[in-house]
């Protein structure tokens, strides 16, 4: 009896040995494959075709010279120009200086194909066949912004079609009152700190983020900045974390590791969802109640959607928008509602401070249209110098310097076969940027090149003009982000000169968008 259980134990622990010995040589083979040999194979197809790029270093890649290069050129003053993609960008900027405008970098063991041909770009982000798609379950979508940022096919279709009415041009025009108590309050804020001669400095940077939390807060929660200051201070928070954490995102289930860093990560993201789901709860119960909603953007959304559940209620298709899809569409509004405009106007300060015949244009403009009373929606939409300097600016400093996608099979993009697993970057910063694009004068600040509208701003008139992203995929919030940067500048100019302060160091970086590394302070003078 001892000999069959000593030789019943023996075969046990030899299965048991086997199958360990077998996951770790399965899983062996799956890391070898995941981080060698899978790169390999996707480097020699890109370089077959003529493509020339960074050399692929086991996991190490291009990740730490990038950041080695970014705190290089950070550490070093810039220059008062426009042409800041050296100090912005340096990795990218030297890899095509070295390889050209169609070369390719790595991320870990993925391959990044720059792509600066503007017909491509557009080709791309039309994504006629759905197969250039958004990267998934990186830590923006997952921690910022999951709404229409990142979803793709039916889902993104359906939350398009909810949320297009609430991003109307009527819509649009009801949110003005709010964009104006906004502006006033900023207005009246800065002339109470003016001295005895009307004169003051002020770093507008914050003051920008101020007031684009309070637009947001106010247009599309229908509450005040102090309701929603909370849900804004976590979210800057979680932009610096997220930074943090980006150069880690290449090892497969680093969310998972117990660091300090991941810890509160998912900490802000439970609070965030926490507090938006409480706003959406009380204007819900206030719906149900028979309450009429406001003229707000929650409110358009949560009636476009329950109109939606009402119209499927009888067909196949899948109802509405859940909570947890509310919330995310939510997080997206407080993130993209404040932090594109405020980048915006911020850099628009800085450039007309920097351009003081332009500043005076624009200023003669609003007050041909406007004179000393509130902008109203259709002199807003008149503004053609105004326009002509915001689009110059976002040429210029574009808030989101580029955009990615993925190849999820083999695709033919031009003269090139794309392979899937390769990710596309679409380097906005540098189109908007490129000589052969623009012309000589293309790192300049020159809003005539607009005169004519957006086709024809280019030297050859090719269409290369991407702040807000491209075909169906198009920023949805991008009229709300003008209108209130129209409104927002049109009042400055109303009451204000400007000009840089001494103290003023021009240093944009990216932290997800476009910041000034050292804020931006300026000198006002009250008019």
């Amino acid at each position: 009896m001892q000999t069959l259980l000593y030789l019943f134990g023996s075969i046990l622990w030899s299965l048991f040995i086997g199958t360990f010995s077998f996951l770790l040589l399965w899983g062996a083979g799956q890391a070898l494959e995941w981080a060698w040999l899978r790169p390999r194979r996707l480097d020699r197809a890109l370089r077959k075709q003529g493509l020339h790029g960074t050399v692929y270093r086991l996991l190490a890649t291009d990740i730490r010279e990038n950041i080695r290069l970014n705190k290089e050129a950070c550490s070093m003053p810039m220059p008062l120009s426009h042409d800041i993609i050296p100090r912005v960008s340096p990795l990218l900027h030297r890899t095509i200086k070295k390889f050209g405008k169609q070369s390719f970098t790595w991320f870990g063991p993925n391959p990044i194909v720059t792509i600066m041909d503007p017909e491509l770009v557009r080709e791309i982000l039309s994504n006629k066949f759905g197969h250039f798609e958004k990267l998934k379950g990186g830590l923006m979508g997952r921690l910022l912004a999951n709404g229409l940022l990142s979803e793709d096919g039916e889902k993104w279709a359906k939350h398009r079609r909810i949320l297009n009415p609430a991003f109307h041009v009527e819509k649009l025009k009801r949110m003005l009152p709010a964009f104006s108590t906004c502006c006033d309050e900023l207005i009246e804020r800065w002339k109470n700190s003016a001295g005895p001669g009307g004169s003051f400095e002020m770093d507008v940077w914050p003051e920008m983020q101020n007031l684009t939390r309070d637009v947001i807060s106010r247009a599309a929660f229908g509450s005040s900045y102090q309701e929603g200051r909370r849900i804004f201070q976590l979210q800057g928070e979680q932009v610096e974390r997220i930074v943090k954490a980006l150069p880690t995102t290449i090892l497969p289930f680093n969310w998972y590791l117990p660091t300090e860093n991941n810890k509160r990560m998912k900490q802000i993201a439970r609070e965030v969802r926490t507090l938006v789901m409480d706003i959406i709860a009380k204007r819900e119960k206030s719906i149900q109640n028979g309450k009429t909603t406001k003229d707000d953007l929650l409110g358009l959304l949560l009636e476009s959607n329950m109109r939606e559940k009402e119209q499927k209620e009888n067909s196949d298709s899948i109802l509405g928008m859940t909570t947890d899809e509310v919330i995310e569409e939510c997080k997206t509004f407080y993130f993209t509602g404040q932090e594109t405009t405020s980048v915006l106007l911020t850099w628009t300060l800085v450039v007309l401070s920097m351009h003081s015949e332009w500043q005076e244009k624009a200023r003669d403009e609003v007050m041909q249209h406007f004179g000393i009373k509130k902008p109203d929606f259709d002199g807003l939409s008149r503004l053609k110098i105004v326009t002509m300097i915001l689009y110059e600016v976002l040429r210029l400093y574009p808030p989101a310097i580029m955009l990615t996608r993925h190849s999820y099979k083999i695709m033919q993009l031009g003269n090139l076969t794309i392979p899937p697993g390769v990710i596309l970057r679409l380097p906005i910063l540098f189109i908007h940027h490129d000589r052969e694009i623009w012309g000589p004068d293309a790192t300049e600040f020159k809003p005539t090149r607009f005169s004519e509208g957006i086709t024809k701003a280019t030297k050859n008139g090719q269409l290369a003009f991407f702040p807000f992203g491209w075909g169906p995929r198009i920023c949805i919030g991008q009229n709300f982000a003008l209108l209130e940067a129209k409104m927002a500048l049109s009042e400055i100019l109303q009451h204000f000169k400007f000009e840089l302060s001494e103290n003023y160091q021009h240093a944009p970086y990216t932290v997800i968008t476009l910041h000034p590394e050292h804020g931006a302070p300026i000198k006002f003078q009250m008019l």
